[in-house]
């Protein structure tokens, strides 16, 4: 397991997110346009709920339940892949909509920087038919996949679900997911919906989105101000590592670990399952932090969004 995995196992989490089907191209340079550009091609399970979930477990949470939709395409795969990651998987299978596809198109250069298509497909497609209470029976923490927000069937279920975790004082976390899907909702919509959350975890680009500070210099004044609405904001900022803002006061600065990347998919998922795992295990929010990082290091060495199989296999 990996470097963040906590001495006790203990603690239940409930993802409600995005499974989807990752296309990772890797190339090295600018595409070149209207011919071929050589890459290293691999088609991986991903969607950034999934990814959440298994990095949970992987980092030391025992019970790890996931909520998404799929198309009949892929389900048994995407299956087997979630339960070979110590997850337990409630897909509702969609009878219209294949699996969702995201291309993710990877720089190989110094940065590993990426580009995502999405087609969400099914993944987007959850409603609050999907929904019952009962998913929330001995769950300790909600974790919602900020990508919900973008549909209105899915961002319907996401109320439903808040709701009830708030009825039951479960604490609810979410990621908001794209700072480009975040500009078509609507800063106010979002933050709207974010007042009933319990923890934020935006990244530095969507921070300043939020607070309508343009430069990323400014990350630390939006976490603080972020923490004003929502108790317990972690801002992740990459290779500069994170913020921990709480309650409106100047936020706490964690180091990232230095790390050659080979493709930064599914980092910022890392680091939110590995925070998750943390808290449910007892650690404050900077040592949660700190195990977030920790995750992402790891991350961004391996090509795609998912952890090692628990059993060591890819």
């Amino acid at each position: 397991m990996g470097q963040g995995v906590s001495a006790g196992r203990r603690g239940s989490l409930l993802v409600v997110g995005d499974v989807v089907t990752d296309v990772v191209a890797r190339h090295r340079g600018p595409l070149a346009a209207g011919t071929d550009t050589a890459a290293a091609i691999r088609t991986l399970p991903g969607g950034a709920g999934a990814n959440v979930a298994c990095w949970a477990a992987y980092t030391g949470t025992a019970d790890v339940r996931l909520l998404g939709r799929v198309g009949a395409d892929a389900v048994a795969w995407h299956e087997r892949e979630l339960v070979a990651a110590g997850v337990r998987p409630r897909l509702v299978v969609d009878p219209q909509a294949a699996t969702g596809t995201v291309i993710c198109l990877v720089d190989t250069g110094a940065a590993a920087e990426r580009t995502f298509l999405t087609d969400s497909g099914a993944s987007l497609r959850l409603g609050p038919a999907d929904w019952s209470d009962a998913l929330l029976d001995g769950v300790d923490r909600l974790h919602l996949s900020g990508y919900l927000l973008f549909t209105e069937s899915s961002r319907a279920l996401a109320g439903t679900a808040l709701a009830a975790a708030r009825a039951r004082g479960v604490p609810v976390s979410l990621d908001p997911a794209s700072a480009g899907f975040l500009a078509e909702l609507g800063v106010d919509r979002f933050l709207a919906f974010a007042q009933g959350l319990d923890v934020l975890l935006p990244s530095r680009d969507e921070a300043c989105l939020l607070t309508g500070l343009p430069d990323p210099a400014d990350a630390a004044d939006a976490a603080a101000e972020l923490s004003r609405l929502v108790p317990l904001v972690v801002v992740k900022a990459g290779a500069d590592g994170a913020l921990v803002a709480r309650r409106g006061a100047v936020p706490t600065r964690v180091p990232a670990l230095p790390v050659a990347p080979r493709d930064t998919t599914g980092a910022g998922d890392a680091f939110t399952g590995a925070f998750l795992a943390a808290l449910l295990a007892g650690a404050g929010p900077e040592e949660a932090a700190a195990r977030g990082c920790r995750a992402g290091a790891e991350a961004v060495r391996r090509v795609g969004g998912r952890p090692p199989h628990r059993d060591g296999g890819s």
